[in-house]
């Protein structure tokens, strides 16, 4: 086995394992840290791909390098939006859940006006 297919199939079990974690797991934060693993796992699939036609003796495009540092940058920028709404939630309604209903503990405690 060469070391791009060793690569390419631990990014593929990473992204196995990302979407095990975002359909088994109900909790928010453990949803975006399994989403995250998502997108880890097909930057490294990427990269794997880019780097195979590097390898076959093709010129090393620039391209999929680019790509990747921007989705990196845009998957950290999503990331931050993530926690900081999590967070929010968990000021506003005690918790980091939602429940089944649709709705939030807080509008549950909340006084009638």
């Amino acid at each position: 086995m060469s070391p791009a297919t060793i690569f390419g199939l631990c990014g593929a079990a990473v992204v196995g394992l990302g979407l095990y974690g975002l359909l088994v797991d109900p909790r928010p934060l453990r949803k975006l840290l399994a989403f995250n693993l998502l997108g880890t796992g097909s930057f490294v699939i990427f990269g794997v791909i880019a780097r195979r036609g590097a390898g076959a003796g093709f010129g090393g495009d620039p391209i999929p390098q680019a790509l990747l540092i921007t989705a990196i940058v845009v998957s950290f920028a999503a990331t931050a939006l993530a926690v900081a709404l999590i967070f929010r939630l968990f000021e506003v309604s005690g918790g980091a859940t939602l429940r089944p209903d649709g709705g939030t503990d807080a509008a549950a405690a909340a006084p009638d006006a």
